[in-house]
Order: structure tokens, then sequence, then C-alpha cells
């Protein structure tokens, strides 16, 4: 364990906890398989399926940011993160195994932190399509609330241009 880097995950999320942990090592399990360098742009791709603390070291460790464009949600309340690597197409997916249940959090924490990898995440090598690269998009003004929006987030309602807070919820899905 890289003391140093873990102390600057901290930092940078604020304490540190089991969750902050899951990022840290999935992070560090990627940047050996995939042969990793931090990310100056989009070379490392991270697909999260949570919202939760391990992100933050997924940011801090691999340069994947939801500003660079390289840092995507999908949305499964998995703690599973996909790793892609754009110079040698290679991509893994690591998913959270069970934790023992009777372990204290800080024992949890170590637990992550120390145990074989394997024993931690199921690490699965995959053919996940390399995603687009960021792209930029003009912005349109909202006839409704005359708020600038992303050309592809603009919805047409009754002829006028509105964005997503402004039109209307239409939904025939039970």
């Amino acid at each position: 364990m890289d003391i140093n880097l873990w102390e600057r995950c901290v930092k940078f999320h604020g304490h540190e906890c089991p969750g902050l942990a899951i990022g840290y090592r999935a992070s560090l399990i990627a940047k050996d398989y995939l042969k990793l360098n931090f990310s100056e742009d989009e070379e490392t791709v991270c697909i999260t399926e949570n919202d939760a603390c391990g992100v933050d070291a997924v940011q801090l460790i691999t340069g994947c940011t939801f500003g660079k464009g390289n840092l995507m949600f999908k949305n499964r309340g998995k703690m599973a993160f996909t790793f892609l690597n754009r110079e040698n197409d290679k991509a893994i997916r690591l998913v959270l195994k069970n934790i023992p249940g009777n372990l204290t959090r800080k024992e949890k924490q170590t637990y992550i932190l120390q145990e074989k990898a394997e024993n931690v995440f199921k690490i699965t090598e995959v053919n996940t399509p390399m995603p687009e690269k960021a792209r930029m998009f003009t912005s349109i003004e909202c006839e409704k609330c005359a708020e600038k929006t992303s050309e592809n987030m603009i919805r047409l309602e009754d002829g006028k241009k509105l964005c997503l807070d402004c039109i209307s919820n239409y939904s025939r899905i039970l």
C-alpha cells in the first residue's frame, strides 16, 4: 500500500472509510492490470456503477473526471468499476465481493486495502466498446427559463426548445 497516495485520497475525500478504500484498491488493481498512467486527457476511461466514496479515489488516482469526460456514471447502485485503456484497447471490470460481516468499520477498511485482490473483487477482462470521446455541444437557450443548455439536452414541446427541467414529464412506463 502506498501510504502517501492513500493519505492524498483521504485528504481529497475528507475522511478515511471503507468506501474510499474500495475505489483506492480498484484503481490500483486497474492501473497495474491495464498498465495505466495518470490520465492527462482521455487515455483512461472509468465507468462507475455507483456514486459513492470510492469514486473520489478513482478520480485522484487515475485522472478520470467528469470534467474531462473520461469518468462515466452508469447508475446501477453496484460497487463496480470498469476501467478502459484507450492505448491498448484493454478493459477490466471489478465488482466488490462480500466482505466478512463480523468486522468493524476499520477492520473492513483494512481488509479491503490489504487482502488479496481476487478475494476483494471479482476481476473480469471485458470487451466493452470504447466510449466516444467527450464532445463539445452548442448551447441553446431554453425558451421557458432562458438558461443555456447543451443542445443534446434540449427537447421540443409544442414547438418550443425546452431544457430537461422545464419539459413536461410524460411517461407511459409502468
